[in-house]
């Protein structure tokens, strides 16, 4: 009755006023983030890290996903750790921070790390080639140790800035230089990028004994960060100049005397042939428009596949020569459909993916303050398109970008989804997922930033919720499978640009989707080519097959979207994702026009739009039967003194400086579970459990606010007696 009652008041609140955010920003109070072994942040009990030894090998295992190699039948989750650190947010650690840095992962739930533009790092400062600094080779080489000593595999960049390892420049971070391309077309340049390989990740290191290369704790290598040729030739892209990069015209010409022969053959496929271009004398052009869809433009997407087919291959022996035996992935990022056939044949595909990509920190820059449930997370779609059924798929990058007010949603959404599809591993991207402070002296931690989660307690509390959805399995993986037909060149189009349909990726909403050569396509569902079938008739045809219960609740004109297993449900117009499983029940909404019930846990109505979540932490590992929980509650965060230049905070004037300030809120709510008694204890961002802020006895049933006497907060531990 009580539930009841204060459901009703709730309800009437809700509908009886629109949904509005305080405008009230509250300074976090902790400066150490280190957490307390036993503290409700650290997972490391019931998410253990074993030892990293041959038996435990990341190896492709069963129905190409991620296992040990003792056992390749049971697929692991891999949250990993991005450590892409920089002099300007301080570098890699010294040993001792080292050591305090990887247990606090471990603490976390973290078990993969990706080091990226370790390449950059070496080399700051420095002006031979290859001359690395020795202080900053000596930090990895520990950091690598500490790592592994703590059950963190590693994934790493073979190459991640286009200056490689030349020295002499200042510019490593940025887009200046041209190694990337100049990998497919110039021996040179790939004996630069083989000799990279031989002194960083095939020398010994003195903390394990064993080359990199060679060590169980190396699961993958991404051979260059972001190299596909078309993808290259856009970022060095500029007003005036030509879209293509003039050294490719000689191999572009001496691939079409390969394929058409002669000139006269040439003419017959591209109407717009001039009667100076001859292939004979190699004088064919590149494309003047890579946005106007010709013929020429759609042969050169053939030959940048044929081109990064064969250079990945190329590469790949040079790291299997040197005694690799983990994964290999190149092009990781863009997912047009000829990207997605130059990953044809990887071992394991990675991709990166974010929404609302912001470019960079100058004032100026802008982000569209935009909801990606509005768009039914089209940024995880995209890549759900681009995965290769039957091998491991890794998200090397991934993020909702700070100062979008709705970054929250990534905790619920990118996690649940990467369960749902039965992705391999999860990387937010970030300089360090964490912090062991707040105020240490670098440009890159004086104030919260894109592209660096680690001083947002939005960003971290998505992290920790994913930790629990993704990593301890709390989230099921779909049975249901779309597989994409592919049956490749013919697949092209004249457009450099074209994907597959987003009324199509609409199915990864609801159970697995990836690519799949066609010919090996049964009698399963599946999106044929050309892509002409609707998402409605793939899901009739799930449902009478029986794949798909009759009751899910999926209503695409509606906007909404049930999963297969019924545990994630996206509702667009609405602005809301839910999820409810056994273990976790939780909502990210826009809006709140009626309370939210999620089978245990209910939310009546909150102040303004944000992620709640319920985790059993106990034994138990159930809403229903659990005695502890943590309660995750996010709106937004700022910095002080943050400014705009509109009214909508789209386009930033001053990043501003710490502390940190998080939006005041608080939301209702009530639990299906009735005890003698219960109390909310606020956890700070370090993991400490303050005293009770509220207590009850029966239905458990209160207003959370994060504005408590010890300080605003994203975290609650909830007990039940």
């Amino acid at each position: 009755m009580g539930r009841r009652l204060f459901a009703v008041a709730a309800m009437l609140l809700a509908f009886g006023s629109p949904m509005r955010a305080s405008d009230q920003w509250l300074p976090v109070r902790e400066v150490s983030l280190e957490l307390r072994t036993g503290s409700p942040l650290d997972f490391s009990s019931f998410l253990p890290n074993g030892t990293i030894d041959a038996d435990r090998r990341m190896v492709a295992g069963a129905n190409g996903r991620l296992a040990f190699a003792s056992s390749p039948e049971k697929p692991e989750r891999m949250l990993c750790a991005s450590l892409a650190w920089s002099p300007a947010s301080g570098g890699f650690p010294d040993h001792e921070t080292a050591d305090r840095y990887a247990r606090q992962l471990a603490m976390h739930g973290y078990n993969l790390s990706r080091l990226h533009f370790v390449d950059a790092s070496l080399m700051f400062g420095r002006d031979r080639d290859f001359d690395y600094d020795p202080e900053t080779l000596d930090r990895i080489d520990y950091l690598l140790a500490a790592l592994k000593r703590n059950g963190i595999y590693w994934m790493i960049d073979g190459l991640s800035s286009p200056r490689g390892v030349y020295g002499g420049f200042d510019d490593r971070w940025d887009n200046g230089g041209n190694l990337k391309l100049d990998l497919f077309v110039d021996d040179r340049a790939f004996e630069h990028w083989k000799r990279m390989q031989e002194t960083i990740l095939a020398r010994v290191n003195p903390y394990t004994g064993v080359a990199p290369i060679r060590d169980d704790a190396l699961a993958v290598v991404i051979l260059a960060n972001e190299n596909g040729m078309e993808f290259d030739t856009v970022v060095h892209d500029r007003p005036g100049k030509a879209p293509y990069d003039p050294l490719l015209a000689k191999p572009f010409n001496n691939w079409l005397a390969k394929r058409y022969g002669s000139t006269e053959a040439l003419a017959k496929a591209w109407p717009d042939l001039r009667s100076d271009e001859m292939i004979e004398a190699r004088s064919v052009e590149l494309p003047a428009d890579r946005y106007g869809d010709s013929a020429r433009l759609r042969d050169l997407q053939a030959f940048f596949i044929e081109t990064e087919r064969a250079t990945t291959a190329r590469m790949s022996e040079v790291l299997r020569g040197l005694g690799y035996r983990g994964l290999i992935s190149n092009y990781n990022n863009w997912p047009t459909v000829q990207a997605s056939l130059s990953r044809r044949d990887l071992e394991a595909v990675t991709m990166n993916t974010y929404h609302d990509w912001v470019s960079g920190y100058a004032p100026g820059s802008k982000t569209t303050q935009a909801s990606s449930i509005a768009d039914g997370v089209n940024y995880i779609r995209m890549i759900a398109a681009a995965r290769w059924l039957g091998r491991p798929f890794v998200v090397s990058e991934y993020d909702h970008l700070f100062w979008n007010r709705y970054r929250y949603e990534a905790g619920l959404a990118m996690p649940a989804y990467a369960a749902l599809q039965g992705w391999d591993a999860l990387c937010r991207h970030g300089h360090g997922p964490i912090v062991l402070t707040y105020g240490e002296p670098f440009a890159h931690k004086k104030a919260m930033l894109p592209y660096a989660i680690a001083l947002d307690p939005v960003a971290r509390a998505g992290e920790t919720l994913a930790a629990l959805l993704y990593r301890r399995g709390d989230v099921a993986t779909s049975d249901v499978t779309v597989p994409f037909a592919v049956r490749g060149e013919e697949d092209l189009s004249d457009d450099m640009q074209a994907r597959e349909p987003e009324h199509l990726t609409d199915l990864a909403l609801i159970g697995r989707i990836g690519l799949e050569d066609g010919k090996d396509l049964g009698k399963t569902p599946a999106v044929l080519q050309p892509r002409q079938q609707s998402s409605e008739a793939l899901l009739e045809s799930l449902r009478q097959g029986g794949a798909l219960p009759r009751d899910n609740g999926t209503n695409i004109d509606a906007g909404i979207y049930q999963s297969s297993t019924g545990e994630i449900v996206l509702s667009r117009f609405a602005g809301q994702l839910r999820v409810a499983t056994t273990a976790t029940e939780a909502a990210a909404f826009s809006s709140l026009r009626a309370p939210i019930d999620l089978g245990v846990l209910r939310i009546e109505g909150a102040d303004g739009n944000g992620l709640v979540a319920v985790s059993a932490l106990d034994g138990e590992a159930s809403l229903s039967k659990s005695r502890r929980f943590l309660l995750i509650f996010a709106t937004d965060a700022q910095n002080t003194g943050m400014t705009f230049r509109d009214t909508e905070e789209k386009v930033i004037e001053d990043f501003g400086r710490l502390p940190v300030l998080i939006r005041e809120g608080y939301v209702d709510i009530s639990m299906d579970r009735s005890v003698p008694s219960w109390s909310v204890s606020p956890v700070g961002l370090d993991g400490t459990a303050h005293a009770p802020v509220l207590k009850g006895k029966g239905a458990v049933a209160f207003r959370l606010s994060n504005d408590v006497p010890s300080g605003p907060t994203t975290y609650f531990l909830l007990e039940l007696q």
